[in-house]
């Protein structure tokens, strides 16, 4: 029983991490949004999510953007955190060859911050039922 909670609790830990991390790169693409030449990031939530809980092993060739680029501070460390990051192709073309659609960055960001208030929820459901168990009721 104890395993199980303990394993629940680990996942959504991972899984807000994992949102927390998303969010910052939205943010990032947000904030170069009139940078010429900057190419959006994202990440693959659901391999990301599968590396971090260990239900799969490898990673791929990291990927870096152009210097000059706002930087973006992982919570995840070096290749694990890059193979997971993609390319965002541009929605219209343009002169400056930025890929950031302010349309996808907003609905991107609006859906991360649901899922994560969810996650939290979760982890706070979780707890809840812990302290009851503890509390024998």
């Amino acid at each position: 029983m104890l395993n199980n909670l303990t394993n629940s609790l680990d996942f959504q830990g991972q899984a807000l991490a994992l949102r927390s991390e998303r969010q910052r790169l939205i943010a990032g693409n947000i904030a170069n949004a009139d940078t010429p030449g900057y190419v959006a990031r994202d990440m693959d939530f659901a391999q990301a999510l599968r590396e971090a809980t260990g239900s799969q092993q490898g990673a791929a060739v990291p990927k870096t953007t152009q210097a000059g680029h706002i930087g973006i501070e992982s919570g995840l460390t070096g290749a694990r955190a890059e193979s997971n990051l993609l390319y965002a192709t541009a929605s219209q073309t343009n002169l400056d060859r930025n890929t950031v659609d302010m349309d996808r960055e907003r609905a991107n960001f609006a859906d991360n911050s649901v899922h994560y208030e969810a996650t939290l929820r979760f982890i706070n459901a979780n707890v809840r039922t812990m302290l009851e168990a503890i509390k024998g009721q």
